[in-house]
């Protein structure tokens, strides 16, 4: 995969990020948010589910120089721009970089090196979309990132998160805000102390994204948070939102 001529610049320019060409599959705001959803303790292992090209788990690893990121992706090609992007912002020493299928059976994630238990804070953009209703992307990449190739894709995702994270170890997680009731759904019995998030790209707007977070075994109750709202009237970042991506 040839990546295209200049990085993307995350964080306010604080991380350099190679991605495909533009009509591939891309990191964006939706990485943004979820790297700043959840923070790692000091100590701790974040896990960043099908990673791609390692947004979300070397933003975290930016973010709190203090833990390790083990960034999980099933495509060679976009596992090798992972690695290279952890070398070229210079987090090589404390980012790993597995390859693997989170939707092979349990023995073949294993083999590949997911050990269950592991994970302190598991971070994860699942795709969006499962079973017909949906116009694929052109782009095989995109396509596969964006839709499981089967119903019940969501729940499988999710039970193999689950078996990552370690006891009282967390999760966070970016989706559809129309799919909600299936995210909450999928965690129930897995997660407790589920807490909610909803983003809404204008106030006057229904929302378009959900943050959800939970807690492996917790029975702590459901919480709905207040929102986030990313643009203000004239269509420019809210003072939350320009914060969140880096930018003064």
């Amino acid at each position: 995969m040839i990546p295209a001529a200049e990085p993307d610049r995350f964080l306010g320019g604080a991380l350099l990020l190679h991605q495909p060409p533009r009509g591939a599959h891309r990191a964006g705001t939706d990485a943004v948010l979820l790297a700043r959803w959840l923070a790692p303790e000091p100590g701790e292992t974040a896990y960043d589910l099908g990673a791609a090209t390692g947004a979300v788990g070397l933003a975290v690893a930016h973010l709190a120089p203090e833990c390790r990121a083990v960034l999980v992706e099933r495509d060679p090609a976009l596992a090798a721009l992972a690695r290279a992007n952890a070398v070229a912002n210079g987090l090589d020493g404390r980012v790993s970089v597995i390859e693997a299928d989170l939707l092979a059976p349990g023995t073949a994630r294993r083999a590949a090196g997911l050990v269950p238990n592991s994970a302190d804070l598991v971070l994860t953009n699942p795709p969006f979309f499962e079973g017909p209703g949906h116009r694929p992307s052109p782009d095989a990449g995109r396509a596969g990132a964006h839709a499981f190739p089967t119903t019940g894709g969501l729940d499988a995702w999710l039970r193999a998160c689950a078996d990552l994270a370690r006891p009282g170890g967390r999760i966070g997680l970016i989706h559809r805000a129309d799919a909600l009731p299936a995210c909450l759904d999928a965690l129930r019995g897995r997660f407790g102390d589920c807490a909610v998030r909803p983003v809404h790209a204008r106030a006057d707007r229904p929302a378009i994204r959900v943050l959800i977070a939970g807690r492996k075994g917790s029975r702590a109750p459901f919480r709905l948070l207040p929102p986030l709202v990313l643009q203000d009237a004239d269509g420019r970042f809210t003072p939350e939102a320009a914060a969140l991506h880096g930018q003064t």
